[in-house]
């Protein structure tokens, strides 16, 4: 077996995977970040026979769109796989696509998973990895991919804040020599800000929105603080009236959606404080030198830094390439697999 392990690795470029909740990222060694895709799968249902469709970015597009002979599907929900067997789907199509090899080729592939994962989830990323056709599956602890991805030093025996906020889970985790002193997740992130935009236009503008259009809106004038005038930017936008039924087009201001997703920010604070009440004493002091390190898609919400800063009084940063951050963190895991290896886990 062990011949075949080295004869698979010869032909194969290693790589690592962020399986995140909504975005999908691959890392080949040697060459950096080289797929980022919507973690979606649609698939067409023939005779009670289901065909994969599209994968990624085409299947994204046909999200609340379908008719009834295709569902689209997000295998992941909040960090961990939820459907099965789409998310081995998922995974092969994206090894294929970046994979170009032969068949005989199998890389070894490191997944990040979020901390608060049980052994049971853990086993279903695993498997998914393997059946997807690698030759080996090392898992990562999400805090400690972001934080190396955010170019951190987390091998220094300082305390590091780090606070990863995915589409499904926010991670707070303080790490100090290459490892978690403390971390916390909780199940909140983009998608939890989508829902609360869905449910406050339902409740204040009698208006139904999709997922699409509420993540537009949150990307577009989403902050997580009050304007100061009162109202800031708007945009319009277009829904089903629930008064009548028919179509309508209204406009929304920044002021709304602060009040919407000011739920969901404010959980993410209260997990940040947590972590901070919790930390040790010597680690705590640390932090208040370093500041606290915001990664992931969410980190992107407007103000969200300054939200965090009011609340806790420290300084937050936000890391250059965060949407990437947790990618490149695996990755370099990756590259560094000796000098890591103690956060890689490839025992089954």
């Amino acid at each position: 077996m062990a011949i075949f392990d080295k004869l698979g690795g010869l032909f194969s470029s290693d790589m690592a995977i962020d399986l995140g909740t909504a975005n999908t990222l691959v890392y080949v060694k040697g060459k950096g970040v080289v797929l980022s895709e919507p973690s979606v799968v649609a698939y067409h249902i023939k005779d009670g026979v289901k065909k994969v469709l599209a994968v990624g970015e085409d299947a994204k597009l046909m999200l609340g769109r379908t008719p009834g002979s295709i569902e689209a599907i997000r295998p992941m929900r909040e960090g961990v796989i939820a459907d099965f067997d789409t998310a081995e789907e998922m995974i092969k199509h994206f090894i294929r696509k970046v994979h170009k090899r032969s068949t005989f080729s199998k890389p070894k592939i490191i997944v990040c998973v979020p901390h608060g994962a049980t052994p049971v989830e853990k086993r279903a990323i695993r498997q998914s990895v393997l059946s997807a056709g690698a030759r080996r599956a090392g898992l990562i602890a999400e805090p400690i991919a972001a934080a190396i991805g955010a170019g951190m030093p987390i091998t220094d025996p300082t305390g590091n804040m780090v606070v990863d906020i995915g589409g499904g889970t926010t991670e707070v985790a303080v790490l100090s020599l290459g490892d978690i002193v403390y971390a916390r997740s909780v199940r909140v992130g983009g998608d939890r800000m989508d829902e609360a935009i869905i449910s406050y236009l339902r409740r204040q503008q009698n208006l139904l929105v999709g997922e699409t259009t509420a993540e537009r809106i949150k990307t577009s004038i989403g902050t997580a603080r009050m304007p100061d005038d009162g109202r800031g930017t708007s945009m319009q936008i277009r829904g089903r009236d629930l008064l009548n039924g028919v179509p309508k087009e209204i406009e929304v201001t920044q002021a709304q959606i602060a009040e919407a997703l000011a739920e969901p920010v404010q959980q993410i604070c209260e997990a940040v404080m947590t972590a901070l009440e919790t930390t040790p004493p010597d680690l705590a002091a640390d932090i208040v030198d370093r500041g606290v390190m915001l990664t992931g898609g969410g980190a992107l919400l407007g103000d969200l830094d300054l939200a965090l800063r009011e609340q806790t009084g420290l300084a937050v940063s936000i890391a250059d390439e965060s949407l990437n951050c947790v990618a490149l963190g695996t990755g370099k895991a990756l590259e560094y697999e000796k000098q890591l290896r103690h956060a890689i886990d490839y025992d089954s």
